[in-house]
């Protein structure tokens, strides 16, 4: 539980205002109720008491035994001397005493569920900055699912313990609590006997809460699984359907909701366990009761009028905690994604550590020195030993069979992967000790897989370039050749997108993504398969038109297509992680044994 209560404090910190009223209200509405029951027994002494004792009367009498708060003797002068219209006063009082109670009552819990959602809402907030701020590579062993399942069913169920504890469990406590004041100010022995019950029931609770909290990480675990395997199945549903693989698709789904089913069941015997529990116990507890009282009675040393009050009082005392049993079940159930959660929250991020230098434009050179780089869970590295100088302006092309490296190694520049040895730097600058955002802004990236987001075209262009202006994105748009499909779009550049861009072509979703790099007026370009989407004629537009962009600017191209390669300055020729030659396309055809294997292979002509 040590992790749900750091977010409540940290939720009591930072609504502070709001917590306060909402506990201020929750006793103004257990007052009404103890004042109530204080109430009760001159009520029914009113009526029963064959003595003809009016309301003053008792007043009096109350005085007489020397209270802490004493009625005042102008205020007894104005009770009424008719027993009737006593009770009639007391019963208005009451009434009014409800209004205002019940008015209380929605205001905390108005506060608390605002409170709580505030907070969720902020922690939600919070996590997911904190996750896009993770390194890559922690992302990528961990999945994304996970993540996403942590940010979105986590804070849900978190929410509902929070709002256990702020808006059902203080409201509870609190009418409990002042009933159970009532009931020792009216016979503190028969109330001892209730006291007696608490600390069986609560170690009872304890129990219970613990298998309540293991179960629900379980089940938390296994919807992780459950949401991985929705989201490969939905978002791949094209290749799900060319395989006819929906059989497999749904087999796999349904074991692992029979894990969920199994492990949210478990869950469900402990939370079972607790009302009879809690049920039984105070069975006992008013039957001891009842039986003390008798004898009180019979001996002459309890009134049944205060037997009647107190037995009340205890009453409402048990009604208000009976449910929190079901309270703190969901509190301790609260227990497992708050660990979740902070767990994310505690990863360390990107930018984490001392303040680093901006990195000033690129304008001499790029240096890989002894690189390396290992995936995680990976027995063999992915980069081992890449040495690489690359001059600025320079267009290099970097080629190699599937699995070598080229990715991974162009991932090193904008700091995606971060080497394990070796350093990657900028005019002599090591990256790992610049401002990350500065390094970023002054690169663009595209790659083979364009990402796309929800929203106008016009949007996706400028997407992480602020205040760029409509004539900026039109001009990068004409560059990338994108200009025309656009203008063919009702719409045009305002025109909303369809999820991931679903709507374009692969061709026109990577001109996009070249427009976007190009409205960035990065220093470096860096374009991993950007055209192998696009047609021939397109390929040899944008070929030409990176040409003019590139001037002035170092760009690493991962290629297939023969063009982009005849293209560079220079190629380098990747094997298993390792550079095994550069240099012009000419000169590897006449040395580089893989760099001709992979010309007839790999490297396709423009058709």
């Amino acid at each position: 539980m040590t992790d749900f209560w750091r977010l409540v404090r940290t939720m009591i910190a930072t609504h502070r205002g709001t917590f306060v009223w909402a506990w201020v209200f929750a006793f103004i509405s257990a007052s009404g109720v103890g004042v109530g029951l204080f109430a009760f027994g001159p009520v029914i002494k009113l009526i029963l008491d064959d003595g003809g004792r009016t309301l003053a009367d008792l007043a009096q009498g109350y005085n007489a035994g020397n209270p802490v708060i004493a009625v005042p003797a102008w205020l007894i002068s104005r009770l009424p001397t008719d027993r009737f219209e006593g009770v009639a006063l007391i019963v208005g009082a009451l009434g009014l005493l409800t209004l205002v109670g019940a008015i209380a009552n929605f205001l905390h819990q108005y506060l608390s569920m605002t409170l709580c959602t505030r907070a969720v809402a902020d922690l939600r907030q919070r996590a997911f900055r904190h996750i896009i701020a993770l390194p890559l590579t922690t992302v990528i062993a961990r999945g994304p699912s996970e993540f996403i399942s942590r940010i979105m069913r986590d804070t849900v169920e978190l929410q509902r313990g929070l709002i256990s504890l702020t808006s059902k469990a203080i409201a509870q406590l609190t009418k409990g609590a002042v009933a159970l004041v009532v009931a020792f100010a009216y016979d503190y022995r028969l109330s001892l006997i209730a006291i007696v019950v608490a600390p069986i029931l609560a170690a009872a609770l304890k129990k219970i809460g613990t298998r309540i909290r293991r179960g629900t990480r379980s089940a938390l675990k296994s919807q992780e699984g459950l949401l991985r395997v929705a989201t490969e199945t939905i978002g791949g549903l094209r290749a799900v359907k060319a395989c006819t693989g929906e059989s497999d698709a749904a087999a796999r789904f349904a074991v692992i909701n029979e894990d969920v089913v199994r492990e949210e069941l478990k869950v469900r015997t402990a939370r079972a366990m607790s009302p009879p529990i809690v049920e039984t116990l105070a069975v006992f507890a008013i039957a001891a009761l009842c039986l003390v009282a008798a004898k009180q009675i019979i001996d002459g040393h309890l009134e049944f009028t205060q037997f009647l009050v107190v037995l009340t009082a205890l009453g409402v005392a048990g009604a208000s905690f009976r449910p929190l049993a079901g309270l703190i079940n969901e509190i301790q159930a609260s227990s497992a994604p708050a660990q979740r959660l902070l767990d994310v929250l505690d990863l360390e991020v990107e930018s984490s550590g001392p303040a680093r230098p901006a990195l000033p434009r690129h304008a001499t050179s790029i240096e890989f020195r002894d690189v390396v780089f290992r995936y995680p869970g990976s027995d063999q590295p992915a980069l081992d030993g890449v040495t690489l100088a690359v001059r600025h302006g320079q267009r290099i092309a970097v080629v190699g069979p599937n699995g070598c490296g080229k990715t991974t190694l162009i991932g090193l520049l904008p700091r995606l992967h971060v080497p394990a040895a070796g350093a990657v730097l900028i005019d002599g600058v090591d990256l790992a000790t610049v401002d990350l955002p500065s390094l970023r802004q002054q690169i663009g990236v595209v790659t083979q897989d364009t990402v796309l987001f929800q929203g106008s075209i016009a949007d996706n262009i400028a997407y992480g370039v602020e205040g760029a202006t409509r004539a900026q994105i039109v001009d990068a748009a004409r560059k990338a050749h994108a200009d025309r499909f656009i203008n063919e779009i009702s719409g045009a550049y305002d025109a909303d997108l369809a999820e991931f861009g679903s709507s374009l072509s692969g061709g026109q979703r990577q001109r996009l993504a070249i427009a976007r790099a190009i409205l960035r007026d990065p220093s470096i370009l860096i374009l991993d398969e950007a055209t192998s989407q696009i047609d021939a004629e397109s390929e040899e537009q944008i070929n030409l038109a990176l040409a003019e962009f590139c001037a002035g600017r170092t760009a690493i191209i991962v290629a297939h297509r023969l063009s982009t390669v005849l293209h560079a300055d220079v190629i380098v020729v990747m094997d298993a992680g390792r550079i095994v030659d550069h240099g012009t396309h000419v000169e590897l055809l006449e040395r580089c044994p893989l760099y001709q294997r992979l010309t007839n292979t790999q490297l396709v002509a423009a058709t």
